[in-house]
């Protein structure tokens, strides 16, 4: 992880990943695009999360085998719940993957000066949940369709 803390005045959006290199994302958002939870790692940052603050939805991967980016938007839809003993918590999440055509790619984002300094392209192994700082989200917004931008 980042050694900056996130706080809440400069949290502009969570931002989740997962890897498409594990799992065929592609496969299984094409089947259901609605995404309603996801593991997210226990500490500090989990412990800010609350219900409405943005989320961005951010696939991930090595093998090029997909666009990988920015795949979808939406909310936090409560406070993340535990897993059993030793297992992930889950950020509950009212997001949906967006149509390829309106996802925005890796390249697009790395040269954006606004966005190069982000969290997920700086350490892109580190753990869910990363984030946007406020400045990056609004960047962000910028290629994303005007209906998700209220």
């Amino acid at each position: 992880m980042s050694d900056r803390r996130v706080t809440v005045d400069d949290l502009g959006a969570w931002l989740i990943k997962g890897n498409a290199d594990a799992v065929d994302l592609a496969a299984r958002f094409a089947a259901d695009p609605r995404v309603t939870g996801w593991c997210v790692r226990p500490g500090y940052r989990v412990r800010l999360m609350r219900a409405g603050q943005p989320v961005v939805f951010w696939a991930s991967g090595s093998k090029g085998r997909a666009p990988y980016g920015v795949w979808g938007v939406g909310r936090i839809a409560a406070a993340p719940q535990p897993g059993a003993p030793g297992e992930a918590w889950t950020a509950p999440l009212d997001l949906t993957i967006l149509d390829e055509p309106l996802r925005v790619r890796r390249e697009v984002l790395r040269a954006d000066p606004r966005l190069a300094g982000a969290e997920v392209l700086r350490q892109p192994q580190a753990a869910n949940p990363s984030y946007l700082t406020v400045a990056q989200f609004e960047a962000l917004r910028g290629y994303l369709p005007a209906r998700l931008n209220r």
